[in-house]
């Protein structure tokens, strides 16, 4: 079979859910080889094998890891060019999709990015338009570069014993012209990361600036807490939360939208959820033409009771 090559998006040295999906993705093309950018540990190397991984190829060189997304873009380019995959397939994300981007110019290949799904024959599925339409397109020209939304698939198990090799690359010295000078961890919130997570509970303008009752209720159902840029802009929340054409794009299976109006900059970012629940007092919000469950309510008194109802039931 074909070889498809997922780049692994490691979280603590730890394979991530996304990864585990392209794998899925991966397998219905052919035989998923996964490139990690730094040691892979056995249990990097056991987890990769049991969602269908046959090969694992290490890279690490510094030059990875000490400086921005142009090294990484080089030597997914060197080890296309000896493996000559059928695709390749990477996590939709600011740094994913610049990535993807740089290879694909790299390797003379067509790019899609934020696909929800990918087909055995390479062709993507993509929600556009505040999923008003779905797109299929296909690569026409050279190796298929894919970015994949998170949560877009299931991760289906595939037992398979991968085979761990050091790959060797040469990082041009044009790559290096931004080196990363120093990295500074997120405070942990005990939370789910927001582009991972199966629910997202999200507040906006109408929060009013009191994200009590959205981190209260994101808490009650073990979800990632998310912002509007109207939040976001007022200093209400950090722009690492930011859910939106500017911030995240996420795919969660349940996304509640709490005080947010709706723009098509926020959908853009969420668009492809699952299901999608709307709280807002303006009964004329946009939000509500894209929910499945539209709760016309202030906030503050919705919220509070919803996450009370959830700790009953769980107790």
């Amino acid at each position: 079979m074909s070889q498809v090559l997922v780049v692994a998006d490691l979280v603590d040295g730890a394979v991530g859910k996304p990864t585990l999906e392209l794998l899925t993705l991966a397998g219905r093309i052919g035989d998923p080889v996964v490139v990690v950018f730094g040691e892979a540990t056995g249990a990097v190397a056991a987890r990769l094998g049991e969602y269908g991984a046959t090969r694992v190829l290490t890279v690490t060189d510094p030059a990875v890891t000490d400086y921005l997304v142009a090294p990484k873009a080089e030597a997914l380019a060197q080890i296309a060019a000896t493996t000559t995959p059928a695709a390749v397939l990477v996590t939709s994300g600011a740094e994913g999709k610049e990535v993807a981007a740089r290879l694909a110019v790299k390797l003379g290949s067509g790019l899609i990015t934020d696909a929800i799904d990918v087909a055995a024959d390479g062709s993507t599925t993509q929600s556009v338009f505040a999923g008003s339409y779905a797109v299929h397109a296909s690569v026409t020209q050279g190796v298929p570069v894919i970015t994949v939304k998170p949560n877009a698939v299931t991760p289906e198990p595939a037992a398979a014993t991968p085979a761990v090799e050091s790959f060797a690359v040469t990082i041009s010295d044009q790559a290096k012209g931004a080196r990363i000078v120093a990295v500074e961890p997120k405070q942990a919130s005990g939370r789910p990361e927001l582009s991972e997570a199966a629910v997202v509970v999200s507040g906006g303008r109408g929060t009013g600036g009191n994200f009590d009752e959205v981190e209260q209720l994101a808490d009650s159902l073990g979800a990632a807490v998310g912002a509007s840029r109207a939040a976001v802009d007022s200093g209400w929340y950090p722009h690492a939360y930011q859910v939106g054409q500017t911030g995240k794009t996420v795919s969660p299976q349940l996304y509640i939208a709490a005080g947010i109006s709706g723009a098509i900059q926020h959908r853009a970012g969420m668009q492809t959820s699952k299901a999608i629940v709307a709280v807002n007092k303006d009964a004329e919000a946009p939000i509500f033409a894209l929910a499945d469950l539209g709760v016309v309510g202030d906030l503050h008194t919705v919220l509070p009771a919803v996450a009370a109802e959830v700790a009953r039931r769980r107790s």
